[in-house]
């Protein structure tokens, strides 16, 4: 651990197999018990990040196998830490663990880390050590799958908010075509930033990311106050709140943070398409967001089945009353103003909720596996909107403090993404709103054979 911290050892997360990705259930790979406490692991991995390289001095692989003999399913996984070299008794580099690079995987982005497929015990000498108890490795590899979904998020923002300033400097640059009163064909043409379908473009890359930017701070927060709170019932009820909000600090960004380098590419217009412009590999590298570290679809699952009821709902509990605090305690007029039209989505969720509570305990919750998408689009816009109006009302506040012009910019930008988000993005919901009050069965009906 002391290397890991350091740099000197690298380490990876060692779960998916050819045939199993989310359904860890059905992982293969086998760890057996051997008199001196180490365990002989075999198997194999893929879509490893960084299985394997020459840039470090170890890699410690933590991977889930099953020992033979235990529960069927996700109870029988356990966890391993599989070094690319042995330590010796003095701990230092020794042999070559039975650990072998079977392949490289081509990406389409993401290009700076290699994505490896791993042969774990082909020759049946990979040495493996069991961290913690056997059968609760899953536990463990969540504590950090669940900080990597944080990071996820903000990784997908950054790079969206990358593309967004990239577009941005493109469109204050690029001068095309007129705007009235200045549209003769002897008038200068203007830059792209002054028309009104780049505007959008540009408002909503700003939208997308620095919305997703404020979201997972938020949630980097919330793990700091957990970490940091000495009463036991906030800590609990801290935990639960982080607990639900990690599908959406995951999902949301890594949907939105794509979607802002999409706009970023047409801001450019042809030049986007282009590799000469860096605004094509924004995106590359931001589609894997969506996928790693637990697909969004899952996400949606995991939200729509758990979080949201488990502890007699304790979490949509909290996050209504830290949201109705923020919402109540807002004292600047334009910021009040869209707090008044978010309350109604409140109602909403929370009549939407009220109605799947009823629907989950018939043979209808079939049709949620269809419709998860649905409740996170929701979810995750009143979160967002939420998100938007603490920053809105903070720069409400502050833009009557300062006489500087750039600060005042900065406020007033903050204040009108907010507006947009309000205005823009949320009623994209009243959609998933009526899908899910009228119990909607379109997808789950839909029959192999039709495709």
């Amino acid at each position: 651990m002391p290397r890991m911290l350091t740099g000197e050892f690298t380490g990876t997360m060692a779960l998916t197999e050819p045939h199993a990705g989310s359904s860890l259930a059905d992982i293969k790979t086998t760890a057996v018990k051997q008199d001196d406490g180490s365990y002989r692991v075999k198997g194999s991995k893929i879509y490893i990040s960084g299985g394997d390289h020459e840039l470090s001095d170890n890699i410690v692989h933590l991977v889930l196998a099953k020992v033979p003999g235990g529960p069927g399913g996700v109870k029988g996984i356990s966890l391993f830490a599989v070094p690319k070299y042995r330590l010796n008794e003095d701990a230092s580099v020794g042999e070559r663990n039975d650990v072998h690079l079977t392949g490289l995987i081509h990406k389409l982005g993401y290009r700076g880390t290699t994505s490896t497929a791993l042969s774990f015990g082909d020759e049946g000498e990979c040495y493996g050590y069991l961290i913690g108890e056997e059968h609760f490795g899953l536990r463990y590899m969540f504590k950090m799958m669940n900080e990597a979904r944080i990071a996820v998020g903000f990784g997908a923002s950054m790079v969206g908010y990358r593309g967004y300033q990239y577009s941005l400097d493109y469109a204050k640059d690029r001068t095309q075509g007129r705007i009235a009163p200045n549209n003769k064909p002897e008038d200068a043409a203007t830059a792209i930033i002054n028309h009104g379908d780049v505007k959008r473009m540009l408002l909503a890359q700003k939208a997308y990311s620095e919305g997703g930017i404020s979201l997972c701070l938020y949630g980097s927060n919330l793990i700091d106050r957990i970490n940091t709170c000495e009463d036991e019932t906030l800590k609990n009820e801290l935990t639960e709140l982080l607990d639900l909000l990690t599908p959406v600090l995951k999902a949301w960004p890594s949907e939105y943070g794509p979607k802002a380098n999409d706009l970023g590419i047409q801001v450019l217009g042809g030049a986007g398409y282009t590799r000469e412009y860096q605004a094509e590999q924004f995106w590359r590298d931001n589609r894997l967001n969506p996928i790693h570290e637990g697909t969004n679809g899952v996400q949606a699952l995991d939200l729509s089945f758990r979080k949201l009821w488990q502890k007699g709902g304790l979490g949509i509990q909290i996050l209504k009353r830290e949201i109705t605090q923020d919402l109540e305690s807002i004292t600047t007029p334009e910021s009040a103003q869209l707090a008044g039209k978010l309350m109604p989505y409140m109602g909403h969720l929370h009549e939407v909720l009220v109605h799947l509570s009823k629907v989950l305990q018939t043979e209808e919750a079939v049709t949620l596996t269809g419709n998860a998408q649905a409740l996170m689009n929701i979810f995750a816009s009143i979160v967002l909107s939420w998100i938007w109006i603490r920053q809105a009302s903070k720069a409400e506040q502050l833009l009557s403090t300062t006489q500087d012009a750039e600060q005042q910019n900065f406020y007033k930008g903050k204040i009108q993404a907010a507006k947009y988000f309000i205005d823009w993005e949320l009623p994209l919901v009243k959609r998933d709103i009526e899908l899910l009050t009228n119990t909607n069965s379109v997808c789950t009906d839909m029959q192999t054979e039709w495709f």
